[in-house]
């Protein structure tokens, strides 16, 4: 779990906590994997004093964090995302964290949860969860103690 500080680790070491708030936050039970979507807005110019080369800034940042898994009937973070699959506006919003291997946890009190699967599949299969979660704002970053 948290506390790894050097050298390789396990994906799963990777720690995430749903809820409606950060007071009722749980962790989801059979997730399996994630990826992770930057796109960063950067700005260009090319000033006379650069002769015809271009400066850059990062002037605004994005992320989905695609998270897939089954679906878990009872357990309360797997119910939470769920939950969200018929939501629409605020409704299918709400508190997310990720913890990193090094302790260091990014969250946001609000984010979508856009579900893009809840329990289709072949019929011989476990029924799966899928969930795109997608920040709104900017994220509080407390850093390994």
């Amino acid at each position: 779990m948290a506390g790894t500080t050097s050298g390789v680790y396990p994906v799963y070491e990777n720690q995430f906590h749903v809820g409606e708030t950060k007071e009722n936050k749980s962790f989801p039970k059979d997730l399996e994997s994630f990826s992770v979507s930057f796109s960063n807005e950067v700005q260009k110019w090319s000033p006379f004093d650069m002769g015809g080369y271009y400066n850059h800034l990062v002037t605004g940042k994005d992320l989905t964090i695609s998270i897939k898994g089954k679906r878990c009937v009872g357990d309360p973070g797997n119910d939470f995302i769920a939950g969200k699959t018929w939501e629409t506006g605020q409704k299918a919003n709400g508190y997310f964290d990720w913890t990193f291997p090094d302790g260091t946890t990014v969250s946001w009190d609000s984010a979508v949860y856009d579900v893009k699967n809840n329990g289709s599949g072949d019929s011989i299969s476990v029924a799966p969860l899928e969930v795109d979660i997608i920040p709104n704002g900017k994220p509080t970053v407390t850093k390994a103690s």
